[in-house]
């Protein structure tokens, strides 16, 4: 078995508008965490829960505005193991194919299928907020 998520989701908005809800603070907090930085190429991040403690951090791999963010990302339950999260962005005709992979639980402290399957049900409830705060 290979431990990789891939989802794929429309959004009804150009990709310009959905990379600033990737990368910029104030719309990350929106539908996922707070950053403490924009997530920028060679910078580090550190996202943030509403009581203001860590929850993931990692480094910008990669940042090419507004059609590919990659990132290394990792939590306490991952216990320092970073995996790798990458974004695709494409213009479609009425909005954006905003495509997920993310990579890199083999080897982890957890069983990669129960950090697949941890991890697919977050990306799942995350991805419905986006949807809901990317249209606003």
């Amino acid at each position: 078995m290979t431990a990789i998520i891939e989802k794929t989701v429309f959004l009804k908005a150009p990709p310009d508008r959905v990379w600033r809800f990737l990368t910029q603070p104030d719309e990350l907090e929106k539908w996922f965490h707070r950053s403490d930085v924009v997530l920028e190429e060679g910078l580090d991040y550190c996202l943030f829960g509403d009581d203001g403690d860590r929850l993931c951090w990692g480094h910008v791999i990669e940042a090419k505005e507004p059609s590919l963010l990659r990132y290394t990302f990792t939590h306490n339950y991952l216990q320092q193991h970073e995996t790798t999260v990458t974004w695709r962005l494409e213009p479609i005709e009425g909005g954006t194919r905003l495509s997920l992979v993310h990579d890199g639980f083999e080897g982890g402290p957890v069983s990669a299928f129960e950090m697949l399957c941890a991890h697919d049900d977050g990306w799942d409830e995350h991805f419905a907020k986006l949807r809901q705060v990317v249209v606003g």
